[in-house]
Parts: structure tokens; sequence; C-alpha cells
């Protein structure tokens, strides 16, 4: 099935990207090349959306029919381009919470950096899915996430210094932004719902499930 050669070579790309610490490579080097492992986990799964019929490419990602153009030949591999169906989608139009997400992500992005730019669109997007965050964007676990938001998203970053969850942290973030907070209870620590915001972000990730149902059929 098309679906299968497309989702193992996205596996294979982005395992082959995932063993960046095992490699010397110049600091500027390695970012970037983190950085097309996180196109590329993010662009498995927004495909295995599309072929689900569930969304667009850019329902999906976030990104524009422009971005995704711009993105796709340098995180994915040439032959499941196609697969995306451009001719089928318009740009993505984000609900108001989206929008706030994308706000509080951009304000904190590395200045002049149109990397950071579009991780904040794709991070806005995913979020908006039901799952651990990390695993909303394919990535193989939450360590993955932290990293990306610490390189381009350093300041928003460094102030989750308790470990919450990070869905969890961004709307905390907007609340106090707006001056009000979620929780009533005095303390984190006092609170019923604590397992909630600090519990560990546990699961397998998106693209373990697609090689292990590659591998059972």
């Amino acid at each position: 099935m098309m679906w299968q050669t497309n989702q193992e070579n996205a596996t294979i790309f982005a395992n082959h990207n995932c063993r960046l610490s095992a490699c010397r490579w110049p600091r500027i080097e390695l970012e970037r090349r983190f950085d097309q492992h996180v196109l590329a986990c993010v662009l498995s799964r927004a495909l295995e959306e599309v072929e689900a019929g569930e969304a667009t490419a850019t329902e999906a990602t976030g990104l524009s029919r422009a971005e995704l153009r711009d993105v796709l030949p340098r995180g994915f591999p040439a032959a499941a381009v196609n697969a995306f169906a451009f001719e089928e989608v318009s740009d993505p139009e984000p609900e108001m919470e989206e929008e706030l997400l994308h706000g509080l992500l951009l304000a904190h992005a590395r200045p002049g950096d149109p990397t950071s730019a579009r991780f904040a669109k794709i991070i806005a997007r995913r979020a908006m899915r039901d799952d651990h965050l990390w695993q909303d964007l394919g990535l193989f676990n939450r360590t993955e996430l932290s990293r990306l938001l610490a390189t381009h998203f350093p300041t928003l970053a460094a102030g989750n210094t308790q470990n919450m969850k990070w869905k969890k942290y961004f709307y905390r973030k907007l609340c106090e932004a707006e001056g009000f907070s979620l929780c009533t209870a005095p303390s984190c620590r006092a609170c019923n719902d604590f397992e909630s915001c600090f519990g560990p972000e546990e699961g397998e990730s998106r693209l373990t499930q697609t090689k292990n149902g590659i591998a059972l059929d």
C-alpha cells in the first residue's frame, strides 16, 4: 500500500535524524538536523491524517500551501510529496484558541528566525489535538518536545521550571496574560488534580505504532 510505503520512508528518515546525539556535528548543523527530524515527524503524522480523510495537509500542520511546498522537499521523502494532494487544499483558518496560542509562541520565538515562526504555527495547530503534545507532533518522546521548545522558544520554555505538562503550561501562561488563573488551589501541591498538570507524559510514539503496524502486516 502507498500509505505503508510513505510511512516506512518517513520512519527511516526520522530514525536517521533521531540518532543525532551520537554524531559530532557543529552546534548549528546539529540544530538544523534536529529541525529536519521534527519536520519529518510532523509531516508523517499529518500524512496519516490526510490518508485517513481526517484533515488536509494544511489543516493537519497549520502551514499554508506555500510554506508546505517550501518544507516538504527538505523534510520528507520526495516520492511522498504527491500524497499530500495540494490541489485539494486551501490555506488553514485558525480558530481563536489556536490564534492565542500561536501568538504566545510567536512572542517567545527567536527573533528573525523563520524556522521558529514556522514551528509556532505547527505547534499551535497540533496542540488542538487530544494527545500529549509530543504525540500530537509525532515525536518520539517528551524530551524531543522540550528540546524543540528550548531551541526555538527559549524564554517560554525556561519558565516551565516545575516540569508542568506543556499544554497545561501554555494555557497557564495565556491565562496569566489575561490576568486570571485556571486553578483556585493555593498551590499546585495542594490541588486535587495535581496529576493532570504534572503527571508523567507516557505512551507510545505515533511512528513506533506505525512501524509496529507495518511489521505485523
